[in-house]
């Protein structure tokens, strides 16, 4: 089963499914769920048979795929998945062919997906009541008992069977006849007549603050905005002696259920019984052909009180009982794996890509589309108020003062050079130390700022540059150390700036793919004097094309770094220095700022993984990256291992449905770029690029799925 998150581009089709569902109503349609979309943090999603390629999904031939919604909403503080709290009863929404394993499947990914994405705690889940669906509908509640969750609520409606009523009490028939006799009347409210609307809510609000001490849910514009849109499914009807309203109740109708809401009589109707006439009408008049006329709860605390007065009286019409059920489940492995073994054919059937941006970026919305709709309607798409607003956001998470946003993390490390050559009189084809592994494009700003890279051999263990083998490097020309934290890990910092500090040499981290990982306390981009950050859409935080920014606490070198990245110029057309056009749209600059408050936890995601292939991977063949003694120093961007026969081991991962990568398959001094240095012989960096693999470390990854990785490759064996 495939997740994909719920955002207002997938509308029509959550609409249509509703429609074609065995157990949807009309409440969740989107324009009923998001009239009240300021209250709630909706992360409803849709669950999708089939496979992914390219960031799509392709369904079984002859089907869209789509076998069920389920409308939710998340509550931070409590760290839990609600089935949405906007709505009565809520659960997985599903087809009418839809099996019990297919269901225990849906419930185990909607489990795993809450856990890895939200890294929430609980699940509060709310069955349909079985009367608001034709078809039997109740695999869910054994899929709940397979993952141990308990009911945490038990209200009971009192419920008409209209196919099989009972006889109404006599009390309340001879009201009825009462309020008749004295000239009461009914009348529905018609579209459109809001005074009439407004007279029965001022009726309604009056009784329940008298009697109950609360308001309607619904304000009167709210319910008047429903029935605007849902004229068929919600209508009011009244009680009226001489033309004054005296009673009445708003119903919402399903194709099976009358549901009744918002009951009330003032003290006339309640005299001449008002309400029996109206209900005596609407269960043996108006909705006759229906099956079920629901009077709603009779109970209060989530059941642990009932209103005795209350069901008497909707016991009188020959109401009798239905449950509104509340489960707590608890998202934990065991509660997940409970229910592993009925769907496992389902998990190991769907390709596992080596990163989804598409549902990665789906997992932010509707707040992302939100935010960069409001960017669009703005007017002002270029250094504004979502550039400084970022800009500080991360300045902060990084502990640095200053953060300057532009157009890659390329631009970053040239643009830092840059400055630093202009303030510090550097010559052109002064040395830069830089690893020799690491991705081009750091070796690329270092010769775009007209300085010479200067290659050092990594260490084979940690892939980061080799501090001894640095040391030996150092010329009259070196200027600067370029500290590469490839694939996520940081470098020995204190040990590259004890021998910088006591060269006069400048350190610049290239930071592309250590968001977030810490070193004694402090964030990367905040350990050397610069750091050039890059926010390319698949980084650990990416944007939705290019971006990237440069860090550091030095005010001058930041200043000079704004200026560069905007032709040289603080005043418009008044250019100090040779700069260029690299900046960051206020689009990309707003999402992320929906991301970051997260990055923190996907980066727990990932060394949630990354422990389970450290623990889980068990192949002679295979070499596992060598692990900081804190775990903090590690985001990884990659999990990289490495096998001499990586091709083999690639190729073996892809016939099972498994994606990975290769970070990187040609070394920077063999790439025809840098003809000049084909010839050198760096044996480590040769043998790194020659063994390394790059495994799925997403997020999004359920631990199911991570399992099924590491059991391939655990099973991976070839003659060497």
């Amino acid at each position: 089963m495939i997740i994909v998150p719920y955002s207002v581009n997938y509308k029509k089709t959550w609409d249509g499914f509703v429609q074609r569902s065995k157990n949807g109503t009309f409440l969740f349609k989107r324009d009923f769920m998001d009239y009240h979309a300021d209250r709630f943090f909706d992360c409803s999603v849709l669950i999708y048979e089939g496979e992914i390629t390219s960031g799509k999904v392709n369904p079984p031939e002859g089907s869209d795929g789509l076998k069920a919604i389920f409308p939710a909403n998340w509550n931070e503080s409590e760290h839990t998945v609600y089935s949405h709290q906007g709505l009565t009863y809520g659960g997985l929404i599903t087809l009418p062919e839809v099996t019990q394993q297919e269901v225990l499947a849906m419930l185990q990914t909607l489990m795993q997906y809450y856990r890895d994405m939200l890294q929430a705690t609980s699940l509060v889940y709310k069955p349909v009541p079985y009367i608001y669906s034709p078809y039997p509908t109740q695999e869910d509640l054994y899929a709940l008992f397979r993952a141990n969750a308990r009911m945490i609520s038990r209200s009971v409606s009192s419920v008409i069977s209209l196919r099989n009523q009972l006889r109404m009490q006599t009390l309340r028939r001879r009201k009825a006849r009462k309020a008749l006799d004295n000239g009461f009347y009914i009348e529905r409210l018609t579209e459109g007549d809001r005074a009439t609307l407004h007279e029965y809510w001022q009726l309604l609000t009056d009784v329940l603050t008298k009697h109950h001490g609360v308001k309607p849910v619904h304000s009167e514009d709210e319910i008047a905005l429903l029935i605007d849109r849902f004229p068929r499914e919600i209508k009011v009807f009244l009680v009226k002696h001489e033309q004054r309203i005296t009673a009445g109740c708003v119903l919402f109708i399903t194709s099976q259920v009358v549901h009744v809401q918002y009951i009330a009589s003032g003290e006339e109707g309640r005299e001449y019984g008002a309400l029996d006439l109206l209900f005596r009408h609407l269960i043996t008049e108006r909705f006759h052909q229906m099956e079920f006329f629901d009077f709603g709860i009779s109970t209060e605390q989530g059941g642990k009180v009932l209103n005795t007065g209350l069901i008497f009286q909707k016991e009188g019409f020959g109401g009798r009982g239905v449950c509104y059920d509340s489960y707590m489940v608890d998202l934990t492995r065991d509660a997940i794996n409970r229910l592993a073994e009925q769907s496992k054919h389902v998990e190991d059937s769907s390709l596992i890509p080596f990163l989804e941006l598409k549902a990665i970026n789906e997992s932010f919305e509707p707040e992302l589309s939100r935010e960069i709709e409001d960017v669009v309607r703005s007017g002002w798409y270029l250094k504004g108020e979502r550039t400084t607003a970022f800009e500080k956001e991360f300045a902060n998470y990084c502990g640095t003062r200053h953060c300057v946003l532009v157009g890659n993390g390329m631009d970053a490390l040239t643009l830092i050079l840059r400055a630093y050559k202009s303030l510090n009189e550097w010559q052109d084809g002064d040395e830069v130390i830089v690893p020799a592994n690491t991705f081009i494009a750091t070796i690329l700003a270092i010769k775009e700022a007209s300085l010479t890279p200067v290659l050092c051999e990594p260490s084979l263990q940690s892939y980061l540059i080799d501090v001894e083998q640095m040391k030996s490097l150092l010329t009259p020309r070196t200027r600067a150390i370029m500290s590469v934290h490839l694939y996520g890990r940081v470098c020995d910092m204190d040990s590259i700036m004890q021998w910088a500090k006591g060269n006069g040499l400048k350190v610049i981290e290239d930071a592309a793919q250590a968001h977030g990982a810490y070193y004694h306390g402090q964030r990367a981009g905040h350990l050397g004097e610069a750091a050039g950050f890059s926010f390319y859409p698949g980084k650990n935080i990416g944007a939705l094309g290019d971006a990237g920014c440069v860090t550091t606490d030095d005010d001058e070198l930041a200043n000079v770094v704004r200026m560069m990245g905007n032709y040289g110029s603080a005043e418009k057309y008044v250019n100090d220095y040779k700069g260029m056009n690299s900046r960051t749209d206020e689009i990309q600059a707003a999402a992320l700022s929906v991301k970051l408050p997260r990055l923190d936890k996907d980066n727990a995601r990932r060394r949630e993984i990354a422990d389970l292939y450290n623990k889980g991977i068990q192949n002679p063949l295979i070499t596992l990256p060598q692990m900081p003694d804190d775990p903090q120093e590690h985001v990884y961007y990659v999990y990289p291992v490495r096998c001499p026969a990586r091709d083999q081991l690639q190729k073996s991962l892809r016939a099972k449905g498994i994606n990975t990568l290769i970070h990187y398959p040609i070394p920077p001094h063999r790439q025809k770029a840098f003809a000049e240095w084909n010839e050198r012989r760096l044996p480590i960096t040769e043998r790194i690029h020659r063994e390394i693999l790059s495994l799925p470390i997403s997020p999004l990854l359920s631990d199911a799925q991570v399992q099924r990785i590491i059991t391939v490759i655990n099973e991976f064996n070839v003659d060497l």
